[in-house]
């Protein structure tokens, strides 16, 4: 009795006090609420919303701090007039920063709780509901509240996540009515053969003739060409354009091939880019599986970042160079989007018309555009569908912009925009891809002009975008080593996805893909010279990936350094990799060309495209869903990775075929 007069007490000072700030309502239910875990046999909802709030746990010191609780638990909780609530309460205490899940009446509002919180209020006796870090652990005793955050138990969509709901299930009707109007017809012609079956087969053959002519302009992970080797009938259907739409979007027509492990390269050019291409694809996902993983959602963070920062052998998962992968996809980019438009070149009779430029754009928005505004689209239903954990809420706001700035996806400029603001963040590298890709016909008109203009001008971009990133990084201080990026928003906001500090090796990748091009000989005739290559190039990349732990410090001045690592340490790589294509095509590659040709790459390579915009909805939904945090080890990561390997894999395969290609086969 004494206990609970104690609890009316400071509920009783409470409502006085701050009655202008605590609604009524959630001072009866909070008052009920406290009421209730005081009797000597409380009620079965308040034990559960008890039992759901954030509690301490072991291994401060390693960086568990946070103290999620039970979200599920607490929105199970039913009281007499109302039911639990889940809230975050995010807190300073001292250098750290931590966030304590608390279950309370859903009368509440976050304004309630914190004034609730912040005032000492909520207590149980005379014990806080959030007790401090005790100070043996945290030399700082005073908590600070930063803010709160309630998560309600229904999610009502709004008008916009209906709207991309429709869009995306229109976008997957639409093949799988292609595909069962197509197995009509063919049973059809099964049971009676028609006297046209020789010219609308030839109808069917321009399909994939188009797909030959303009499915050749480059992508970051895809398949360079986009062609359809395995070269089956096609089906017979009426000369019209709207049954070669019919084709195109049929499963029977999109499916061919994707798994096919003849070379995606006709003409056996460039032979090892699907090798290089998958593999790093695998880098990013590894890189993304870790870096999502411990944003926010580990027990032992601390523990993590030392393990990361000690040794290199770390690269696989999380550091500094772990993303020199997108560089090679620059790389890439640049060398298959030169081949491409030289190719259109040729077929114009050496022409470089501004309507060849502007087909050779279009086709690369074609070949971009459908499956990335699918995959924003389906992002954004995903907020109103799925019920999140408490670890959802770094990525809320991130993906919530892209109810404001959709728009900047759709014109492929969101890299453009404050890195806070971009929607669905890892799509940023489109636009850059994009932005990079529309200079390659001004390079090649130079070039075709005047090869000194044309040296002069690419000397001169390549020297702009080194000088850039060595100044940004000096001016602000940036980090050249992960983790401490995570903590610098100016390193992605003015260096890593701006197009004039990237572009380095997009532009090695054009002048690499104009070299093979229009190559009359061999580069290399002696054999030391192929070994004086190697050892350039693989002592080049131990060397890109050792100095970043070297330079792991975040400089607190202008670090000449840090500046010139910044700066030269992407196109270096981008070199490097070249070395490799180079010593492939012209027959020095040995055993790594054998490696990077291996029919085994290329259904990997066809889907890659899907495989890069899924593969961080599969991590964001798995760390989202979670109610406690994730334990690190090598063994739980390399298991997370090949986790969302597999069923990025599996449903790439199916957006591959249902979303991406069918926009490809169209004239």
């Amino acid at each position: 009795m004494a206990l609970a007069c104690v609890v009316f007490f400071l509920l009783a000072e409470c409502s006085c006090t701050q009655a202008s700030t605590v609604s009524q309502q959630c001072m009866e239910d909070t008052s009920t609420f406290l009421w209730e875990i005081n009797q000597d046999r409380p009620k079965e909802y308040a034990v559960f919303m008890y039992d759901a709030f954030g509690k301490m746990g072991s291994n401060v010191e390693g960086g568990n701090t946070n103290q999620p609780g039970l979200l599920q638990q607490c929105h199970s909780a039913h009281g007499p007039t109302f039911s639990g609530q889940y809230c975050q309460v995010f807190i300073r205490q001292g250098t750290v920063q931590y966030f304590v899940g608390i279950c309370v009446p859903d009368s509440c509002g976050e304004e309630d709780v914190q004034m609730l919180v912040q005032y000492g209020r909520l207590r149980f006796g005379q014990t806080p509901l959030i007790p401090p870090l005790p100070p043996i652990l945290v030399n700082e005793s005073t908590q600070e509240i930063i803010m709160t955050h309630c998560m309600s138990t229904t999610v009502a969509p709004n008008a916009s996540d209906v709207t991309c709901l429709f869009v995306c299930c229109v976008m997957v009707a639409l093949p799988l009515a292609a595909t069962l109007l197509t197995a009509v017809l063919r049973w059809q012609r099964n049971r009676e053969v028609s006297p046209s079956v020789e010219s609308c087969l030839n109808t069917g053959l321009s399909l994939y003739g188009t797909l030959k002519n303009n499915g050749s302009s480059s992508s970051e992970m895809t398949n360079s060409t986009g062609e359809d080797n395995n070269r089956h009938t096609p089906l017979c259907f009426p000369q019209s354009c709207m049954y070669q739409w019919l084709q195109a979007f049929s499963l029977q027509t999109t499916s061919q091939g994707v798994f096919s492990s003849s070379s995606s390269n006709p003409g056996g050019g460039f032979s090892s880019v699907n090798g290089i291409r998958v593999l790093s694809l695998l880098w990013i996902i590894c890189g993304h599986s870790a870096q999502f993983s411990v944003m926010n959602s580990l027990d032992n963070f601390n523990d993590w970042k030392n393990a990361v920062e000690s040794s290199p052998l770390y690269v696989f998962t999380f550091s500094g160079p772990a993303f020199l992968a997108v560089d090679t996809f620059l790389l890439l980019g640049g060398l298959l989007s030169a081949r491409s438009l030289l190719g259109s070149i040729d077929r114009a009779e050496g022409k470089l018309s501004p309507s060849l430029v502007a087909s050779y754009l279009f086709k690369r928005i074609k070949r971009v555009q459908p499956l990335h505004l699918f995959i924003m689209c389906l992002t954004i239903s995903l907020l109103s569908l799925v019920q999140w954990g408490p670890y959802w809420f770094p990525f809320l706001e991130t993906l919530m912009d892209c109810k404001t700035y959709w728009w900047a996806n759709l014109l492929l400029i969101s890299n453009l925009l404050p890195v806070h603001e971009i929607c669905i963040p890892w799509t940023w590298y489109l636009s850059l891809d994009f932005q990079c890709y529309a200079t390659t016909p001004l390079l090649l008109y130079f070039y075709r002009l005047n090869k000194g203009v044309f040296v002069a001008v690419a000397g001169g971009l390549l020297l702009m975008t080194t000088a850039t990133g060595a100044v940004t990084t000096a001016l602000l201080h940036l980090p050249v080593f992960q983790p401490s990026t995570l903590t610098s928003e100016n390193y992605a906001s003015y260096y890593y996805v701006k197009p004039y500090t990237r572009y380095g090796p997009f532009l090695l990748g054009i002048l690499t893909g104009m070299y093979l091009m229009t190559k009359k000989g061999q580069l290399l005739k002696q054999k030391w010279q192929v070994a004086l290559g190697w050892f350039c190039c693989l002592s080049l990349m131990a060397v890109l990936v050792g100095l970043a732990y070297v330079l792991k410090e975040t400089p607190a001045y202008s670090s000449v350094p840090h500046a010139l690592y910044q700066g030269l340490h992407r196109s270096l790589w981008a070199l490097a990799i070249t070395w490799i294509i180079l010593a492939c095509e012209e027959g020095y590659g040995g055993f790594i060309k054998s490696f990077l040709s291996l029919g085994f790459w290329v259904p990997l390579s066809n889907i890659s495209f899907a495989c890069y915009l899924t593969h961080p909805i599969f991590i964001v939904l798995y760390i989202g869903l979670q109610e406690t945090p994730i334990h690190y080890t090598d063994i739980n990561f390399m298991y997370l990775f090949l986790g969302h390997l597999v069923l990025t894999l599996i449903v790439s395969y199916v957006l591959t075929v249902l979303v991406e290609k069918p926009y490809l086969l169209l004239k």
